[in-house]
């Protein structure tokens, strides 16, 4: 019976990690979402100027839903309010030598 018991509170025990990164990834995941708006945004998806040129793939999504790439070198972060989805694609108001001299 002691086997059991103890068997049991190990499972317990492992299992509450898993449900606390499953919690803290739909956190993430919502705030995301309600950052972008109708913005779908993820970690290798191509963003595209208002002319339709290519800027770059996104790099990472921050906590506060914006988008962030790599150009010339160095990690630009997109505003969030700069966004649209535009025939599936994310696109940004901004020029591609605007998001370069931003800082």
């Amino acid at each position: 019976m002691k086997k059991f018991a103890t068997l049991v509170a190990v499972a317990a025990i492992a299992s509450v990690p898993a449900v606390a990164f499953a919690e803290t990834t739909q956190v993430r995941e919502a705030t995301e979402e309600a950052a972008a708006g109708a913005v779908s945004l993820n970690a290798g998806k191509m963003l595209y100027a208002a002319d339709g040129y290519r800027i770059a793939p996104i790099y990472r999504v921050t906590a506060e839903g914006n988008p962030q790439v790599i150009l010339n070198g160095r990690l630009v972060t997109v505003p969030a309010s700069s966004l649209s989805d535009n025939s599936g694609k994310v696109t940004t108001s901004m020029s591609k030598k605007e998001l370069a001299a931003a800082k």
